[in-house]
């Protein structure tokens, strides 16, 4: 029996707004249009449950039907997020202490539900990462790694091992490394956060909230969005304004039309920067981390180049500080570095010196074409001038220090557009 995700949107307006996304010269930009009376459907699944998946499945849970005193129901998947439903009972979140940044607002979440109903969750119970293996042997290929509290339904656990889905990953951990059932509920309570998903391939983000501003990024539909404000006020926006906003963010702008359409608008935040998009093209769940799909390139056979060759080591070091702290100003890898922080070191280890801050490793570095991009090649984003960089570990995907909430992560090389793409050497 399958069961819909739980949903929070808002209804478009008759004026909504759609991206039409083209490229210039090596960068993305939008194209807004008005379009009337759109309606669009957030029940836009994936490519669905793999069969013999489903029958691993069946097979898990009969095996555990005798310990276990409810009955469960298979597993199904929406647009990458494993949907499981426990027919006892559903979870909800419970509302947290953890203060909240100036700019944000805390939110009462107590009548939310997790977005993962599931009949086993796993929650990975670790300091930095877990990985994620093909078949259960730690000599077999990992496919993905689970960083801390990140979730995932269990499908079984035999000698040592537990087989999980979590995301659009499949394969085996260790079994040690989960907190399961009730500790992992209990868990998930506390670490689930608001995130945002664009339901467009590419999106405009604005400085302010309406699109009479000027547009700031543009993001995609690979990544979630941490939601710094949900909930706009008109009082709560004067204090932004007056504490962030620029005299070129409010060219354009009327403000007392702005006010009108506040309900229309969520702030995010994109690594340590805050952006205002339309809620027209987002959806927005509660719900935990999941495990980032791992594929290694390797060097073509017979290849002697040494230089690739230190560049696909450099990755391999770089990974092994996955879920470690984002502290501004930092230049630890492990106890704590910043987007700049984090390249530079990792460079440094191979004894290269490049400058301290994003942009003047911008500066520092020769550009290169997305289609000639190489592993250890720096991506570099921002608005109007670099901001952040994050390093290429290839197949589309780059690593960085991202903020305070995510911390060293692994993310779409695209899931903003890069400002520039530079190769120190």
């Amino acid at each position: 029996m399958r069961k819909n995700i739980y949903k929070v949107i808002t209804a478009l307006s008759a004026s909504a707004v759609v991206l039409v996304g083209f490229t210039v010269s090596g960068s993305s930009f939008g194209v807004e249009k008005p379009m009337a009376g759109i309606t669009l459907s957030l029940d836009k699944y994936c490519d669905g449950v793999i069969a013999d998946a489903e029958k691993e499945e069946q097979e898990a849970l009969a095996e555990e039907k005798k310990a276990e005193a409810e009955t469960v129901e298979t597993a199904t998947e929406e647009r990458g997020d494993v949907q499981l439903t426990k027919t006892a009972s559903s979870t909800t979140i419970e509302k947290t202490d953890k203060k909240a940044d100036a700019d944000e607002v805390q939110e009462d979440t107590s009548h939310l539900k997790l977005n993962l109903n599931y009949s086993r969750l796993g929650v990975a119970n670790v300091k930095s990462y877990l990985n994620v293996r093909k078949n259960p042997s730690e000599n077999s290929k990992i496919v993905g790694k689970m960083t801390k509290n990140s979730g995932c339904h269990i499908y079984k656990v035999k000698k040592g091992w537990a087989k999980i889905v979590s995301g659009k990953v499949r394969g085996w951990v260790k079994s040690e490394f989960l907190l399961k059932d009730e500790a992992a509920e209990k868990r998930a309570k506390k670490v689930a956060t608001l995130r945002a998903t664009v339901n467009t391939e590419t999106l405009n983000v604005r400085a302010l909230p309406t699109t009479d501003s000027r547009v700031y990024d543009q993001i995609s539909a690979d990544e979630e969005y941490t939601i710094g404000n949900r909930n706009i006020t008109k009082a709560w926006l004067e204090r932004y304004m007056a504490k962030y906003t620029k005299r070129k963010d409010l060219k354009g702008v009327t403000k007392s039309e702005m006010y009108k359409d506040l309900d229309n608008w969520v702030m995010l935040k994109i690594d340590e920067e805050k952006v205002f998009v339309s809620k027209d093209f987002i959806k927005v769940t509660y719900n935990l981390n999941r495990a980032v799909s791992i594929k290694e390139e390797k060097l073509k056979k017979g290849s002697d180049d040494s230089s690739s060759s230190s560049n696909y080591s450099m990755v391999d070091y770089a990974m092994q500080f996955l879920g470690n702290r984002y502290v501004w100003g930092g230049t630890s890898l492990t106890n704590g570095t910043d987007c700049s922080g984090f390249t530079m070191r990792i460079y440094e280890h191979f004894g290269y010196s490049i400058p301290r801050t994003s942009s003047a490793q911008a500066a520092y570095t020769r550009s290169v074409s997305s289609s000639e991009v190489q592993v250890g090649d720096l991506f570099f984003y921002g608005s109007g001038s670099v901001s952040h960089v994050a390093m290429y570990i290839g197949n589309g995907q780059i690593i960085h220090a991202s903020n305070a909430r995510d911390g060293i992560k692994i993310s779409s090389a695209y899931y903003r557009q890069p400002l520039k793409i530079g190769r120190v050497k």
